[in-house]
């Protein structure tokens, strides 16, 4: 009984974190040969509390019109204010033959060049409490 009492009076003090917003800015095409693609994908990370995120590392998959697209970390640091937003970029090597046949059916120049991406994954963060939060966004980009 006084174990439980105990723990729960601990999480008085562990804050409550909500889940960063991750989108993707945009997407730079870098090179591809006839198996995978390489492409500069920039993410912004909104943070939705009211204490700085300092990010240690991130881990994430996208997929893209609804295939799976790629998956990576970014092991930079960085931190995201309170309320506020940040920006990164991470190169990816992707084996995007469903993503791309389903983009490419669309046709080039079509009215809508929106493409439609989740993303998912785990921010871990360099101190604190809360080590680990994880996310899940979707979204539209456009393919420059």
């Amino acid at each position: 009984m006084l174990l439980a009492w105990a723990l729960a009076g601990c999480s008085v003090f562990v804050p409550k974190l909500q889940s960063p917003h991750l989108s993707i800015v945009n997407v730079e095409h870098l090179g591809s040969n006839l198996l995978e693609q390489r492409l500069r994908v920039h993410i912004r990370v909104e943070n939705p509390n009211d204490r700085e995120l300092p990010v240690s590392a991130l881990t994430y998959s996208i997929e893209v019109a609804g295939q799976e697209f790629a998956h990576g970390a970014a092991n930079e640091s960085f931190t995201v204010p309170a309320h506020g937003e940040s920006e990164f970029a991470t190169d990816v090597s992707a084996n995007m033959a469903g993503a791309l046949i389903a983009i490419l059916g669309r046709g080039h120049g079509s009215a809508n060049d929106s493409i439609d991406y989740r993303i998912a994954g785990e921010v871990r963060l360099a101190g604190g409490f809360v080590r680990k939060i994880p996310f899940e966004h979707q979204g539209t980009f456009k393919l420059q």
